[in-house]
């Protein structure tokens, strides 16, 4: 296919809830108190980082949306022919919104939608499109199961770019899964089918879905969690990432963490459990001693950082560095990703290009391995 009319839906406030560390972003009440806790909505961000990508064929493209901050306001500020086919019936928009602005761009003729936002609205999409129209989602949101997915808005431009150039690039079904934002609150993770999208499939730049439920390697997780315990400093103020390995680790350490939440340790005692972005960085700011990250990839994705863990924001990577960045996997989930590599996908570009390259990752004890860190990119 070769593009020439480009359908854009925006959910604008996908992944709001994410830096707060609400686990999602689903609900009025949700949004607004990720906007209490001073969270700055990405969407729009993300999508205009996708947008910039297609400013070569500005005079072939026209653009189809909806006005003002579900399409529009982005798409005039990358200098893109835009055509608004419809507008919100409400403000803020809601899940309702962006499946008829998905439906009404279609009817106008459109040859591609891309959406932007998180499971959620590629649910939206399903609802409104089924399995035979074609789309393409632009992470946005906190968790981000489905395979509907580029691993990044740069490298959702770069699929764009291939199909505005008319080049061969495969159209099939990736799965949608979506999570209970509720049971996830509540530390347990239930995900469901919601159905397929059509989306173009190019090389590495779609994401693959989340694994789920598959049985946890007891002996390996608890090998990584004596091996990073012994290593623990005085002093050191340990910011502990999701995951049922990190969780391990603050067993090994005597505490009790939070499975999908962000916690604090100090001198092997928890300090804080559960937090934001924000406290993060004044928990920082307050610690005069050093501060080190431990994260986990997500199993089958490969996302070390920008999925399920926005709490760890561009100014927390920055002020911390990604020499403090302990990472640990066994090496079946390192396997599992098939040579693939971890990625990096913080919405801040010049960050994730930084942080690229090969980092050692803790796989056992006193066992550890340098893998690659990417941020997607294609040059």
């Amino acid at each position: 296919m070769k593009l020439k009319k480009l359908g854009l839906v925006i959910n604008p406030w996908a992944g709001v809830g994410g830096p707060a560390g609400l686990k999602g972003s689903d609900g009025a009440d949700t949004v607004q108190r990720a906007l209490e806790a001073g969270v700055e909505p990405q969407a729009q961000k993300r999508a205009a980082t996708a947008l910039a990508g297609l400013a070569d064929f500005r005079e072939r493209l026209q653009i189809l949306c909806f006005a003002g901050d579900m399409g529009e306001t982005v798409a005039r500020d990358a200098g893109l022919s835009v055509t608004v086919v419809g507008d919100a019936e409400s403000n803020p928009s809601t899940p309702a919104d962006s499946e008829r602005a998905a439906q009404v761009i279609r009817d106008s003729g459109a040859d591609l939608i891309v959406f932007v936002g998180g499971d959620g609205t590629a649910r939206n999409m399903v609802n409104a499109l089924g399995d035979d129209f074609p789309v393409l989602g632009i992470p946005a949101g906190v968790k981000m199961h489905s395979a509907c997915f580029a691993i990044s808005p740069r490298a959702g431009a770069e699929v764009l770019r291939r199909l505005m150039a008319g080049e061969l690039v495969d159209l099939r079904e990736r799965e949608v899964r979506d999570i209970d934002e509720k049971s996830f609150r509540e530390g347990r993770v239930s995900t469901r089918h919601y159905g397929e999208l059509l989306v173009p499939e190019e090389g590495h730049f779609l994401q693959a879905v989340k694994n789920a439920g598959r049985e946890v390697e007891e002996l390996a997780v608890a090998d990584i969690a004596a091996d990073v315990v012994e290593d623990m400093d005085p002093d050191t103020l340990y910011v502990v990432g999701p995951g049922s390995t990190t969780l391990a680790i603050l067993s090994e350490a005597g505490c009790e963490g939070t499975l999908l939440g962000v916690d604090l340790l100090l001198d092997g005692a928890l300090v804080a459990v559960d937090v934001g972005a924000a406290e993060i960085e004044k928990a920082i700011d307050g610690h005069r001693g050093p501060v080190r990250i431990i994260l986990t990839a997500i199993g089958g994705q490969g996302h070390l950082l920008g999925r399920g863990n926005q709490q760890f924001s561009p100014a927390v990577l920055r002020a911390v560095g990604r020499d403090n960045l302990i990472v640990v996997a066994t090496k079946t989930k390192v396997t599992e990703l098939g040579g693939r590599p971890l990625l990096v996908d913080s919405g801040d570009a010049e960050l994730d290009e930084q942080w690229s390259g090969f980092i050692r990752v803790v796989t056992g004890y006193r066992d550890a391995i340098l893998y690659p860190l990417s941020n997607g990119d294609f040059e």
